[in-house]
């Protein structure tokens, strides 16, 4: 142990001691001496620091130790909760459950319990009314869930009264992925009188927005490893431009070429993951392959389990493990293409060279998409090196044959390959940076040769386009391609012969009223159309309303007249009570005759 734990450990109790000596930690970095001292003395802290920078130790560690200066004075009833982190993806909550428990066998007196979505919510339910929930690790969904369902029956929102802290993990990555209104959802249930913690590689001004709403007095801190960069400097970053068809091929003789052990190829959509993690284990088989998206639920948790203790492999996942996940020996990151934002691009990249370990990351580009790499330096303050195109025309031509023999034997290939080109190339309307990044200036055909597809989808996209580039196949019948899978391929032909009798081809009723494929553009346009329609709707709505509120003050305001009678009534009244006139002169004059 480093002569900063020593010191640390000087001021904590002696559980949380016996705990930090059982681990061999490394150095103490920047973020941990940073925010450490602060949240011990029960400061709001909202951290930034580089991907990779010990930020989990940097919580966890002041978090144990808190609680169990509290417990010494008032030991903790199993299911009062005492402390929250919220993560934004099911990875990284299962990651910090599983360092927390590291220092639970050490550290007695304490529950836990992770909540995650993909879990059955009973079992989250059960787990917690029999262990207890003292350290709640979650995501905000699942967390929102528990505490605003009343059909649960579990009084989460009792329970919470007694946080001592909170803290939101890669809270930048909570926004990004749509979380503000759920965080304010489950900050309203939480008693004002706690600490908070906020930690994120990135600032944004929503970030600002959320640490101004949930934190009280906050000190901010900025820990960079070097000011002219954004990440780690054990990390080497690299380019490649490939020839417009030989993006794979490029891949594949890049992998070869560098010997790569144990690396994260990160993939635009979940459909793009499906089809390359299913070709990609017949073209290169020097590593075992394994692939993580965000649409396989709980099967992930095992695939990256799998992963991490695999001594060597190729992990082909989106970007649901671009952020905070720590996988050992990882030597490099590769990215298929440029992600939707350039924060991601940090994040993906800081998969590797953690904790001060050497690392590399490379990105492929397209030769229309080299202006990228001036923008990523400027914008994020990355350096990164051009390497040449390792690639061969022989290799190119060599693997689409390979990939067109493959969707030949089994349809089911041939539909994952068209899947995952479509989305590739909708998915650029997402881009953060989309006056470089354009649609129409990609080799839409040369791209759709390197999926090895066997034909063309029909797409708004390829509308008026030059496909010369895309190898077509002469005497080509589509129908004559057949599932591996008897039992799909026994109801595809069903569906066949109903279209050569009707010319329809049957569908399913639910998708009867799809729409048509239409340009993202288009979308993006209606989506806006349809946004501003709501927009003016409400305004109508408030301008009604705002009438209506004015009639009725209108309404409420007496006339001149009205005041002058009303006086006039109270007048007469009085003049009664003092018997200054009859009955029947009142009544006369109020008209009552």
């Amino acid at each position: 142990m480093n002569k900063k734990w020593e010191e640390l450990n000087i001021f904590l109790h002696e559980d949380v001691k016996r705990a930090i000596k059982s681990f061999k930690f490394p150095t103490m970095t920047p973020v941990q001496a940073a925010t450490i001292p602060l949240l011990l003395g029960k400061k709001d802290v909202a951290a930034q620091a580089v991907t990779g920078s010990g930020k989990t130790l940097a919580f966890l560690i002041p978090l144990l130790e808190l609680l169990k200066r509290h417990g010494d004075d008032d030991k903790w009833k199993p299911h009062q909760v005492a402390a929250i982190v919220i993560s934004p993806t099911r990875e990284l909550a299962l990651q910090t459950h599983s360092v927390l428990a590291q220092f639970l066998k050490h550290i007695k007196g304490l529950t836990n319990v992770l909540l995650v979505g993909g879990n059955n919510v009973d079992d989250d339910i059960r787990n917690i009314n029999e262990n207890g929930c003292n350290i709640i690790i979650c995501t905000p969904g699942r967390l929102e869930d528990l505490l605003t369902n009343q059909q649960h029956k579990l009084n989460l929102p009792q329970a919470v009264k007694t946080l001592e802290l909170l803290i939101l993990d890669e809270a930048d990555r909570l926004l990004d992925l749509g979380f503000k209104s759920t965080i304010d959802n489950i900050l309203n249930y939480l008693p004002k009188q706690r600490r908070t913690g906020l930690f994120s590689a990135t600032q944004t001004k929503e970030l600002e927005v959320l640490i101004r709403a949930g934190l009280r007095n906050p000190v901010s801190i900025m820990v960079t490893e070097k000011a002219s960069q954004s990440t780690p400097i054990a990390l080497q970053n690299f380019y490649i431009t490939t020839k417009n068809n030989g993006k794979l091929a490029t891949l594949l003789s890049f992998l070869e070429g560098e010997n790569v052990q144990k690396a994260l190829l990160f993939m635009p959509t979940c459909a793009c993951v499906d089809y390359w993690s299913s070709v990609l284990p017949h073209l290169f088989n020097s590593v075992p392959t394994f692939a993580i998206h965000g649409k396989m639920k709980e099967k992930r948790k095992k695939v990256l389990a799998d992963f991490k203790h695999a001594e060597k492999g190729l992990l082909i996942c989106t970007d649901v493990l671009a952020r905070g996940i720590d996988i050992p020996q990882v030597d490099w990151v590769v990215q298929w293409d440029p992600p939707a934002s350039a924060a991601a691009f940090v994040h993906r990249i800081g998969r590797t060279a953690r904790q001060g370990h050497q690392g590399s990351a490379v990105i492929l580009l397209y030769e229309s998409e080299e202006a990228y790499i001036d923008f990523i330096q400027r914008n994020q303050k990355v350096e990164v090196t051009n390497i040449l195109n390792p690639a061969t025309e022989e290799k190119v031509s060599s693997l689409l044959s390979k990939l067109r023999e493959m969707q030949m034997a089994d349809r089911d290939l041939f539909d994952k390959g068209t899947r995952a080109f479509v989305s590739h190339i909708r998915s650029y309307s997402k881009h953060e940076c989309s006056l470089l990044l354009r649609v129409n200036e990609l080799p839409l055909a040369a791209m759709a040769a390197s999926y090895g597809l066997l034909q063309l989808p029909k797409m708004p996209e390829l509308k008026n386009k030059d496909l010369s580039e895309f190898p077509v196949i002469s005497d080509f019948d589509i129908n004559k391609i057949a599932y591996k899978s008897k039992v799909r391929e026994e109801q595809r032909k069903l569906k066949l012969d109903i279209f050569k009798e009707t010319g329809k081809w049957p569908i399913k009723r639910r998708q009867i009223h799809n729409k048509q494929s239409e340009a993202w553009s288009k979308a993006k346009e209606q989506k806006e159309v349809k946004r501003l329609k709501r927009l003016k709707r409400k305004q109508a709505k408030k301008e009604q309303q705002k009438s209506e509120e004015v009639d009725r003050k209108r309404k409420s305001v007496l006339s001149e007249e009205e005041m002058a009678e009303l006086a006039k009534d109270i007048a007469l009244i009085k003049k009664l009570k003092k018997k200054k006139i009859s009955s029947e002169e009142f009544d006369k004059e109020m008209g009552l005759e």
